[in-house]
């Protein structure tokens, strides 16, 4: 593992840095700031969650176009566009004065950060590693989880006495000081795996699958509500944490303090999971990865104090963690490299609509008078759906897998 680390720091370190500074359009950071939002433009958790949700949909709409210049531009390259866009979406929200443009401001920040900035990152691992793909994304999708330990707590530390919209320039700030890291690390970029030429990743049928002939699979669309669930209701937890910690009668802060035990234990999920893809490959391990959430949304249902809050947040974390590298790796697995920058926009365009969804569809219910609680119990069985659901379409599709190198 160390001679692995120390042979391709620079490559991983990218990959930090860029999941890491996906952060400020990731839910989980932007719905820290749901309540001064909410106060500042007279929103209803209903409104400001439709708000997110055009602003999300727009974000995945693009990424189907977008995502696939992976394709056809080096990291170095596209990475600095993308940062200097997200830096301009954090300004855009700090000078902001009217509620009208929020769909624009949620729009630039999702799609530059959530989508572009962790797509970007996610498509170089599966590209430039094969045999050590697991490890590879384990280690450099480290960025998501040191985001949303460190993140949070600092940010709303500092909102006790910092105005928010000043936070908001801080994070512009820090993406376009990424840019020169960035540029320093990949100096000396790898070659793509595909542009390579190489065949030594290929898919189902011993080929490279076209985004075209991956829509036509039956397996993708097996996949599908597995691909939105997470971003769904992980999105919408996080979106509504504020309204959460009221309904459980604690502090927004102690809730926000839970977040480093949620993140190490995504931390430790996503290492096991690299380490169990090498070994196992995704196949044997992807259908069983979100059964963890159903125990987890049970628990944040009929939580009464803190520590059913807390495992809940360990049964979250281990899908989470499982989730950074899992999906991942399976687009390679099944579908091969060759036009995995396509394939995996068209993945992550759903994804983004899931955490569009996500919000929109829970404030709703909060403003019709569906309890959170109640809620999130239906959340459970959702994930018990989705289990099933990939379990029939692996197993289906898993004796074409034979013939891949």
């Amino acid at each position: 593992m160390l001679a692995f680390l120390r042979d391709n720091a620079p490559w991983l370190a990218a990959g930090v840095l860029l999941t890491f500074l996906s952060s400020f359009g990731q839910t989980f950071f932007i719905s820290i700031f749901a309540g001064k939002i909410m106060e500042d433009f007279s929103l209803s958790h209903g409104q400001w969650g439709g708000i997110y949700t055009l602003g999300t949909t727009a974000s995945a709409a693009l990424m189907v176009w977008a995502g696939g210049l992976t394709d056809r531009f080096r990291v170095r390259a596209l990475g600095t566009v993308i940062l200097l866009m997200l830096m301009g979406a954090c300004l855009f929200m700090a000078l902001n004065p009217v509620w009208w443009l929020l769909p624009a401001v949620v729009f630039a920040l999702r799609f530059t950060g959530q989508g572009m900035t962790s797509h970007i990152a996610v498509v170089a691992m599966s590209r430039w590693f094969i045999a050590t793909r697991g490890k590879a994304l384990s280690i450099a999708t480290l960025g998501f989880a040191g985001g949303e330990a460190l993140l949070p707590l600092i940010f709303v530390a500092l909102m006790l006495t910092w105005d928010w919209r000043a936070l908001w320039i801080m994070a512009a700030l820090i993406a376009v000081v990424g840019i020169p890291v960035l540029l320093l690390l990949l100096r000396q970029e790898r070659t793509p795996q595909s542009w390579a030429k190489s065949d030594q990743s290929l898919g189902m049928l011993s080929r490279h699958w076209t985004r075209k002939q991956t829509l036509r699979h039956f397996l993708f669309w097996f996949m599908v509500p597995a691909l939105l669930g997470p971003a769904a209701f992980n999105t919408a937890f996080f979106f509504h944490q504020v309204h959460f910690a009221e309904v459980k009668g604690i502090a927004h802060v102690e809730l926000v303090a839970m977040f480093p035990l949620y993140t190490g234990v995504s931390i430790a999920s996503m290492v096991l999971s690299g380490w169990a893809l090498d070994r196992l490959g995704t196949a044997r391990l992807i259908p069983f990865m979100q059964l963890p959430m159903v125990a987890a949304f049970i628990l944040f249902s009929i939580a009464n104090g803190p520590i059913t809050t807390l495992l809940g947040f360990v049964f979250l974390g281990i899908t989470t963690g499982a989730n950074t590298t899992l999906p991942n790796a399976f687009w390679a697995e099944f579908y091969g490299t060759g036009h995995i920058g396509s394939i995996k926009a068209m993945a992550a365009a759903i994804m983004v609509f899931g955490s569009a969804i996500g919000p929109g569809l829970t404030g709703l219910g909060i403003d019709l008078g569906l309890g959170i609680e109640a809620q999130y119990l239906l959340v459970a069985a959702y994930f018990v759906f989705t289990s099933v659901m990939m379990g029939i379409g692996i197993s289906r599709a898993r004796p074409d897998l034979s013939g891949a190198a």
